[in-house]
């Protein structure tokens, strides 16, 4: 037997081994990303709850074909974010988490053709310059609103959101009435958790 079948067989038994530990693994930390994220929003002051009992919520934009699953709900009151959604996506390099905040919407029907919207940065230089403007693209009537709000802007350039690995992204939902704005996973300081607050209230009368 040469070393390159060794080295396939060594392989083989590596994935084998490594693919249900990777698994587990996920089923461990996913669920401590979300009450993570509920004890952080709890000690900022927010009136957040872990929902008990799994439902249609957590199907709300989930992509199986990409390897999305749920982690979760947080519940919310007095806000505009009706719920969190923390997902978990996983591929061949890892799984990786993001937010999804949920805000109902009963304008949203399937007879309205919306966009996704997200946030792009504007750098002084096309590869390493810094960051010195942003600008909502997508959907024009919610663009528009966004990129008017120059408050919103000033919060926006001076956030850890404006950089969390790609961004902000909104993707109505119409088929459920609900808004989703996305972003990557981080627990968000006070000032975020209020800017993501600011967008809401923009999509929650889209």
């Amino acid at each position: 037997m040469d070393w390159s079948s060794v080295l396939t067989i060594i392989i083989g038994v590596l994935v084998v081994i490594g693919l249900p530990l990777a698994l587990h693994k996920r089923k461990k930390v996913g669920p401590q990303k979300r009450e993570e994220l509920c004890q952080h929003l709890q000690k900022m002051g927010v009136r957040a709850y872990l929902a008990q009992i799994a439902d249609n919520r957590e199907k709300i934009g989930q992509r199986h074909s990409s390897g999305e699953k749920s982690m979760g709900i947080i519940e919310l009151k007095d806000r505009n974010i009706a719920f969190i959604n923390v997902i978990g996506v996983t591929s061949q390099y890892g799984t990786h988490y993001f937010i999804n905040y949920l805000v109902r919407n009963p304008n949203m029907t399937e007879k309205r053709k919306l966009k996704k919207t997200s946030l792009v940065r504007k750098k002084s230089s096309h590869l390493w310059g810094k960051v010195v403007g942003i600008e909502w693209k997508g959907d024009e009537s919610l663009a528009k609103s966004l990129n008017f709000d120059y408050g919103l802007e000033n919060r926006l350039l001076h956030s850890e959101l404006k950089d969390p690995g790609g961004g902000i992204w909104i993707f109505p939902e119409p088929k459920h009435e609900y808004v989703r704005i996305r972003t990557a996973y981080s627990l968000p300081s006070p000032e975020a958790f209020e800017t993501i607050g600011i967008i809401a209230r923009y999509v929650k009368s889209w």
